[in-house]
């Protein structure tokens, strides 16, 4: 059972900016160079702010067993790593973080390198983690939802459309009765205000139908094969459909 545990919230804006592009959770004997940036890193980051400033609400974090294969993270990465959060109105950079897609959880550590704890849900707006921008969409606030729920999105476009991908991870077993995790992802459009979820190239012209004809011919001059990589395809109709209807 994890212990709740509580902290205060801060007060003002933290503008620290780390020098690695990832912190390491752990590192081996030859490595230590890298473990004491890391230390150094997180030292600097707290210690600007002071011990009782993280000013944070959050339940205890536990890493899962290794009888389960794979890791329940964002893009496999289980090192925590620099990102920025707008967190209770407030915008915090640099801050050591891990993006549990499995638990949909936002993971931070604490100033004694040790702790980890996940953030409150509903205080997290948005977050940059690794070049994607994921924003906490509330499914009861939104008029005429019939297919979003509650919680974090990749933000992959955002114009008069909005293309969102939901990265989501499942417990599986496999034949030799083991446990793995198993990566989902599913594609919506926003038109109108109005969500659709995305299956495939067919289904996000149907969506855009107004335009259909138009974008086939682009899809076809620029050669965009959809099934090949399907959040780029769907980014670059989405900007070329705003281009036609602005």
């Amino acid at each position: 059972m994890r212990r709740c545990t509580y902290f205060a919230l801060i007060t003002g804006a933290l503008c620290l900016f780390f020098g690695q592009a990832s912190l390491a959770q752990s590192a081996p004997a030859d490595s230590s160079s890298q473990l004491n940036a890391f230390n150094n890193s997180l030292a600097l980051f707290y210690g600007s702010m002071g011990k009782q400033s993280p000013l944070f609400n959050g339940t205890d974090y536990s890493f899962y067993g290794p009888s389960i294969k794979g890791t329940a993270y964002y893009s496999e990465v289980k090192a925590f790593t620099p990102a920025n959060i707008y967190y209770d109105r407030v915008l915090f950079t640099g801050v050591p973080m891990l993006y549990d897609i499995y638990t949909d959880q936002v993971v931070v550590l604490l100033y004694n390198h040790f702790t980890k704890f996940a953030l409150v849900k509903q205080k997290v707006t948005s977050f940059d983690f690794l070049d994607h921008h994921f924003i906490n969409i509330d499914a009861d606030s939104l008029a005429n939802n019939t297919i979003i729920r509650s919680g974090f999105y990749d933000e992959l476009y955002k114009g008069k459309l909005q293309v969102l991908a939901k990265r989501s991870k499942n417990i599986q077993n496999s034949g030799n009765s083991e446990s793995y995790f198993n990566l989902q992802t599913e594609y919506y459009i926003r038109k109108n205000n109005i969500y659709y979820s995305i299956s495939g190239k067919g289904s996000l012209l149907a969506v855009l139908k107004d335009r259909k004809k138009d974008l086939q011919q682009y899809i076809r001059t620029n050669e965009i094969k959809y099934n090949k990589d399907p959040e780029e395809a769907m980014v670059k109709i989405a900007s070329y459909y705003d281009h036609l209807t602005k």
